[in-house]
Order: C-alpha cells, then sequence, then structure tokens
C-alpha cells in the first residue's frame, strides 16, 4: 500500500501522479512471470515476434502527442523536445524490429570433410532494463524492443521522476495484446525493485543507464550471478575548437549541446576546449547565443529551456555552481538559481558559463548534468586532446576544424566511445552503436547492430554430414 507522489517541476505544487513503492515481493512476483512467458515467447519465429513489435510501434505513432505531453510534464523538457524524443524512440524501435529478423550467424568452412559449421544466437531469458528519468521514453525503447525481439522477456523498471512516461510506453505493447508477462513494469526504488532487478537468478542480463556510481554497483551484484550487464553512464564530454573553425558554427552547435534539456542528457557538451587564439572570439559567439535562451515552463511554445528535473537536481546543480565560484572560475553568465516570480515554485536555473576553467577544478572533471558550461583554453591541438582525455569518463566528443590531418588525429587519440567533427557531441542515430569507454560505459553497447547481440548468447553447431 505505499506510495509516492512525482511532481511537476514546472510547477513543484502540481502532483502528476500517486504511484505504487513496490517491494521486492512485487518485484520477484514480475520476475515469474517473466520466467513462465518466456517459455512460449522465445519459440515464436523472429517475424511472428516482429508482428507484435510492430503494433506496438503503432500505438507509438497513434500516441506520439500525448505521450509527449506527458513526459513535459513529468521531465520539465521544453514540449518540442519531448516530441524530438519520442520520435527517436519511434526510430529507434523500427530500426530493432527490422534488424531482429535477422538474428545474424555466420556459417564457415570446417577444416573436416564432410562438416557443417555454423554459428546460432540464442535469447538469453529473463532480462531487466532499469532507465533513466533524462529521455524516459527514448532509452526504454532502445533497451526493451531489442531485447523483446531477440526472444526474451522483460521486467521494466522506470525511474521514479518519470513513472507515467513508462507506463505510456508500456500500454504500447499492452494494448499490442502481448502475451502475459513478456513485459512487466514496476515502479519502486532502487533499493527495492532495482535490487530485485539486479540480484534474482532468474535475471540473465541488466540494461542499465545512470550514474556511475549505481552502475558499478549494479556491476558488483550482478557479477556474484554471472548476469551480463550493458552499462551506460556518466560524461563529461569536451567540444575542441581549433583556430581554422568556423567560429559562428561551432558556437551555436556547442550551445544546442549544453542546454537542450537543461543540459541533462548524458552526451551534453560541458567543457569547451579552445586553443588560446581564438579563445576570447568563440567565448563572445558562446554568449551571445546563450544570452538569447529563454527560460520558461516545457508547455510555453516560446521556451528554449525548461526547468531541471526535481528538487534534487537543483540542489546538486546549485551546489556545482557554488563550487565553481569558490574554486575560481569566472562567471561569465547565468550562474543562478530562479526563484522570483513566474519561477518562484519550479526547478529553475539560468543557463551558465563559467569562463578561466582550469583542469584541476571539480567543475573541470565531475559531470554536473545541467545547463553549465566551463571554458578552456588550450595551448594547441595536442594540448586540447590531453586535457578532453584527463578525465574519468569518455562518452562524447566532438572537435571543430577544417584540418583533416588533425581530424584523423582526433578520431585516433580521442577517448570516447561517440566522436563527432563539426557536430554537435549529442548526436546518434539508431543504425549505429552508441556507449562510452572508461567510467561512461560497460558491456556491449546499445543500439545498432549490438542492441539484438546484447541480449542474446552465442551456440556453435558442428554437423557431420559424412561423405
Amino acid at each position: 500500500g505505499a506510495t509516492f507522489e512525482q511532481r511537476n517541476p514546472a510547477r513543484l505544487t502540481e502532483v502528476t501522479g500517486i504511484w505504487p513503492a513496490s517491494t521486492r515481493e512485487d518485484a520477484r512476483a514480475a520476475v515469474e512471470a517473466a520466467e513462465v512467458a518466456f517459455a512460449s515467447w522465445s519459440k515464436l519465429t523472429p517475424i511472428a515476434r516482429a508482428s507484435y513489435l510492430k503494433k506496438a510501434l503503432e500505438n507509438m505513432r497513434e500516441r506520439a502527442s500525448d505521450i509527449a505531453g506527458v513526459l513535459t510534464a513529468e521531465n520539465g523538457k521544453t514540449i518540442a523536445e519531448s516530441r524530438a524524443e519520442v520520435q527517436s524512440g519511434i526510430d529507434e524501435a523500427e530500426f530493432q524490429i527490422h534488424e531482429g529478423l535477422r538474428m545474424y550467424g555466420e556459417t564457415v568452412p570446417s577444416r573436416r570433410d564432410g562438416v557443417f559449421a555454423y554459428s546460432i544466437r540464442k535469447p538469453l531469458g529473463v532480462v531487466s532494463a532499469i532507465t533513466p528519468w533524462n529521455f524516459p521514453f527514448n532509452v526504454p525503447v532502445r533497451k526493451i524492443v531489442p531485447a523483446l525481439m531477440a526472444g526474451n522477456t522483460c521486467v521494466f523498471k522506470p525511474a521514479s521522476l518519470t513513472p507515467m512516461t513508462g507506463l505510456m510506453f508500456t500500454e504500447c505493447f499492452v494494448d499490442a495484446e502481448f502475451p502475459a508477462g513478456v513485459l512487466n513494469f514496476v515502479t519502486g526504488g532502487g533499493s527495492t525493485v532495482g535490487a530485485e532487478f539486479t540480484t534474482n537468478p532468474a535475471i540473465r542480463a541488466i540494461s542499465f543507464t545512470g550514474s556511475e556510481e549505481v552502475g558499478k554497483r549494479i556491476h558488483r551484484m550482478a557479477s556474484e550471478q554471472l548476469i551480463k550487464t550493458q552499462l551506460e553512464m556518466g560524461g563529461k564530454n569536451p567540444a575542441i575548437v581549433l583556430e581554422d573553425a568556423d567560429l559562428d558554427a561551432a558556437a551555436k552547435s556547442i550551445v544546442r549541446a549544453a542546454y537542450v534539456c537543461a543540459g541533462q542528457w548524458c552526451t551534453a557538451t560541458s567543457r569547451v576546449l579552445v586553443v588560446k587564439e581564438v579563445a576570447e572570439e568563440l567565448t563572445k559567439r558562446l554568449l551571445e547565443e546563450v544570452e538569447r535562451i529563454h527560460i520558461g515552463e516545457g508547455v510555453d511554445p516560446n521556451t528554449d529551456m525548461g526547468p531541471v528535473c526535481g528538487t534534487e537536481q537543483l540542489e546538486t546543480i546549485g551546489g556545482y555552481l557554488e563550487t565553481g565560484k569558490k574554486e575560481g572560475a569566472v562567471l561569465l553568465t547565468g550562474g543562478n538559481v530562479r526563484k522570483d516570480g513566474q519561477f518562484a515554485d519550479g526547478c529553475f536555473i539560468e543557463p551558465t558559463v563559467f569562463g578561466e576553467v582550469t583542469e584541476d577544478m571539480t567543475i573541470a572533471r565531475e559531470e554536473i548534468f545541467g545547463p553549465v558550461l566551463a571554458v578552456m583554453k588550450v595551448q594547441d591541438f595536442d594540448d586540447a586532446i590531453r586535457v578532453a582525455n584527463n578525465v574519468r569518463f569518455g562518452l562524447a566528443s566532438a572537435v571543430y576544424t577544417k584540418d583533416l590531418n588533425r581530424t584523423f588525429r582526433y578520431i585516433e587519440e580521442n577517448d570516447a566511445g561517440v566522436m563527432h567533427v563539426n557536430l554537435m557531441t549529442a548526436i546518434k542515430e539508431p543504425h549505429l552503436s552508441f556507449g562510452g569507454v572508461k567510467e561512461s560505459g560497460h558491456g556491449l553497447p546499445e543500439a545498432g547492430k549490438t542492441g539484438i547481440e546484447f541480449f542474446t548468447e552465442h551456440r556453435v553447431v558442428y554437423i557431420n554430414y559424412g561423405r
């Protein structure tokens, strides 16, 4: 009977939902339901599974506007950003459904006469998806659709800040008449539902998106049961700007990547590493772009940046703002929690730029996960690569240059799972894998061909047909 409230981060007086604070017993029941369903679901052909998933995909398309509205109410992002996220999820689902029809194996010549040798891929069993609040529709799609297409059954724990978006995602499958137990939605805490979905011996794989602290804890617990883990964690993503870059284009691209979704996406640009020759000019252009950003409620079509997602985020980011000031970074614009006028009842932070940031500062090293950009001067290209790599994360990065030689050196020398040239750090497409290196990721990455592969195991077959 225990419950928890979810509130609109733009207006904290508005309760958007009251949700079950489920127990470990509830989570265990969901796992058991998925175990029972696996026997029949896994025996369906990929084409038969795709027919169910295509119906769910059609429901997503029909309900896209409603889902986007709920997403904005729960997360705070602008309605345009919510619509873009839902469409991105639809694109991910469409790719993974078709990718799952292939279920790639390979045939190879045997060294033995009269022997046919090949490999196949089989589903794992029950898998769990533990998803974040910053992309509460897109990320579940990216995990659950390939898991189901591969023949697994799934237990799903959404973030407690965005449960209604997770429920609307799940209802697309329920209303597509999926067999009972194939997909199981459970709300609740990490120490109850999350712990059961991590340690239950029936779970064969865990796909998690969130902080590196929680990801590491999940990996430790899962290792006791030899459960596969796919971890997509934090980032401290740099944009390197060289002296030959188009500074206007670079500034626009960087600002978009830094402040869309109030900076609360794992691929957001959080560091600008600019060579000293153009640092002043680029900073001027960045500030011009940032000062055009209009903050407000996400439902207002004139809003460029909504609130951050909840009071905990507000306090955490506010702490980083104060730390940046105390450690000697120069506040160039923003830097304040807004509590005046229309912002009094929400979680609003001004889009912020710090200058004169050095490598040893906290805001240059830790993931803030908010609308805060650190501008750091570097000596040259080599110095930029060194500084870019000198953090524990390695998710996304970008370089702005017209120099082909340095472009390919950047690709060879930069520690990031997703790299961009003259594009913002947040670009990704469904047909390519998505994941980080170092403490940003572990296991096979999501999306692309590895989206399905993670949720399967390889089997090898040798047939002696005689000759």
